[in-house]
């Protein structure tokens, strides 16, 4: 069952998020089990809504590219994060790729 992913993540920066993004590349290289990303910043922190497959397929995916590159960009702490299960998605048609 495909699952919506919360996290927040006080202290992270924009340009932490950049270099975590380039060394992990999922943007070019798409984690499996991945459906959707977002990420915004508040005044405090990082903030991340994702859809993934199931939430075994992020923790996969976390500990295999994520977290080596997360230590990589001196990310301390560890993120706030609450997975529920995905009631319906949608995706307008003609939205692609990433901005």
């Amino acid at each position: 069952m495909a699952v919506v992913m919360f996290m927040r993540w006080t202290g992270v920066t924009p340009e932490q998020y950049d270099t975590v993004r380039d060394t992990v590349g999922w943007e070019e290289t798409a984690p499996a089990g991945s459906q959707v990303h977002v990420a915004w910043f508040d005044d405090e922190a990082l903030n991340v809504t994702d859809v993934w497959d199931s939430e075994d397929a992020f923790q996969t995916f976390f500990a295999e590219r994520l977290a080596p590159a997360v230590e990589k960009a001196g990310i301390s702490g560890r993120p706030e994060s609450e997975f529920l299960p995905l009631h319906r998605r949608f995706v307008p048609p003609g939205v692609v790729g990433g901005a």
